[in-house]
């Protein structure tokens, strides 16, 4: 089988690629450019394979001109730019010893011992740069079923890096079938290592999550995962009730995915600590989760905390309480994110300071929002006046 398209064919790609079978080596395109290429996906990484040594590949691209980043050359891996286009260039390897967490590897001139080492069966596809497939353990069927399957053993490949517990999930909802459902054998391999993802870093853990919250329905993943305990592993006291529910309000909504909604949907204890989630992602998700229960209304939401938020709070609250989307939310949501309090501090001085400043402006504001941010800066001020308070 012959496959086509710009990625291969471009002169870059071409020119690395010749830079090794010049003298005599193998360049062949692997894993997610491959995949994604076979089915119709974007390609964003382009990881080429090789039986030439990382030291050989620095000296024949530095002496093609190319520029070299040699981060991972203690394990086989050497990025090569050329024209501004980076791809990562890894020796052939077969694993030697692993911990769940790290390999120590050897390298190899086999094709068929370094896609053993991989993990799933559609990411051992190669591609040499004339465009022909090649197939060393059978990946391309389970591809074209989007059968998403451990490569020979899974429990095996599990223990080598439990990571690939999170992986399996990920890559089921995002590249296989849902009328075909979670390989069973994985799922066996899975529940029985599950005690493997505490070997694990919060930010590898972290990553996966989020990347997984980022598909278009990982619904059916998490309850998988619930199932299977790695729900439990990785957010304890997690509950994915709602889940599906929020995902159908969210299209409903014209929403797009969302990890930080859906991971206050989910709930959980110390979540932001446990995914390592930046400061901006834990101050959002506080947002959220202050305001689902909270008797705020969507309109002060939304003129404190923004579009976004106040929508994320409605298909939330829905989801939660079983409830539907107000009729006039989307008016609501945006005439309040648009809104500008009428006073500032400046229009009650020098009549009041300090303290005081601070408080009446603050039940300005809570009067302003009460009256659906209809009042204008005279009738607050008339207001003001009345305010027994200010007496």
């Amino acid at each position: 089988m012959i496959i086509t398209g710009d990625w291969i064919s471009a002169p870059q790609a071409q020119a690395v690629c010749s830079m090794l079978t010049d003298q005599g080596y193998q360049a062949l395109f692997v894993g997610g450019c491959v995949r994604n290429a076979l089915l119709g996906f974007p390609i964003n990484d382009l990881d080429i394979s090789t039986d030439a040594l990382p030291e050989m590949v620095m000296q024949l691209a530095t002496a093609a001109g190319m520029r070299v980043i040699p981060p991972g050359i203690d394990h086989g891996t050497v990025t090569v730019i050329a024209d501004g286009v980076a791809f990562e260039m890894t020796t052939f390897r077969h694993d030697v010893e692993t911990d769940g967490r790290h390999a120590r590897v050897m390298f190899s001139t086999d094709v068929a011992q370094d896609a053993a080492r991989r993990d799933f069966t559609m990411n051992a596809l190669y591609v040499r740069p004339d465009g022909m497939l090649i197939d060393p353990l059978g990946g391309f069927a389970d591809l074209n079923r989007r059968h998403v399957r451990f490569i020979n053993h899974p429990a095996d490949r599990i223990r080598e890096d439990y990571l690939r517990i999170l992986r399996f999930y990920r890559f089921t909802t995002f590249y296989g079938d849902p009328d075909l459902g979670f390989d069973p054998d994985a799922l066996d391999a899975i529940a029985r290592n599950v005690d493997g993802l505490v070997q694990l870093s919060r930010e590898r853990i972290g990553s996966e999550m989020m990347k997984l919250l980022s598909a278009p329905n990982p619904s059916p993943a998490i309850a998988s995962m619930r199932m299977t305990g790695v729900l439990g592993a990785t957010l304890p006291a997690a509950e994915d009730r709602a889940l599906g529910p929020l995902i159908q309000f969210e299209a409903e909504a014209g929403l797009s995915a969302d990890p930080i909604r859906r991971l206050a949907v989910l709930g959980g204890d110390d979540v932001a600590d446990r995914l390592r989630l930046s400061k901006a992602q834990t101050a959002r998700l506080q947002i959220l989760r202050d305001n689902i229960g909270s008797m705020t209304g969507l309109g002060e939401i939304a003129f404190r905390h923004g579009l976004d938020a106040a929508w994320s709070v409605t298909v939330l609250r829905s989801a939660i309480f079983e409830t539907h989307v107000p009729n006039n939310a989307s008016v609501m949501i945006a005439d309040a994110a648009n809104a500008k309090f009428p006073i500032t501090a400046t229009d009650l001085m020098p009549g009041l300071k300090g303290a005081a400043l601070g408080a009446a402006l603050r039940r300005l504001e809570q009067v302003w929002i009460a009256s659906d941010f209809t009042m204008t800066a005279s009738d607050l001020m008339t207001h003001l006046r009345q305010d027994p308070e200010n007496r």
